[in-house]
């Protein structure tokens, strides 16, 4: 399993550990705003993500106006979305908007 997220067509952001991008979307749910991985930040707090989905593209975190916790263990924690990992450079900070 890996470490994954997706934005779906209602701009949820959806963390989860799966195989494919595709698990994590429920039943006629469709993920347009893309998808990559993340993992934990235990020094900083926080929730890096990078990459992208191969399913589904680039994360567009412009599209994200709810976060589903539940992924990560249920509990909110500061996001950041590293463009260029491994180079944690820049870190833009993910919010619901």
């Amino acid at each position: 399993m890996f470490q994954k997220f997706i934005i779906n067509q209602d701009g949820v952001l959806k963390f989860g550990h799966v195989y494919l991008h595709r698990d994590l979307l429920g039943y006629e749910e469709q993920c347009p705003y893309g998808g990559g991985l993340w993992k934990t930040d235990e020094m900083r707090g926080a929730i890096l993500l990078y990459g992208r989905s191969f399913d589904f593209g680039t994360p567009d975190f412009n599209h994200v106006h709810r976060i589903e916790w539940t992924g990560v263990g249920g509990k909110p924690a500061t996001l950041f979305y590293l463009p260029n990992w491994p180079d944690e450079n820049p870190a833009i900070p993910v919010y619901a908007k």
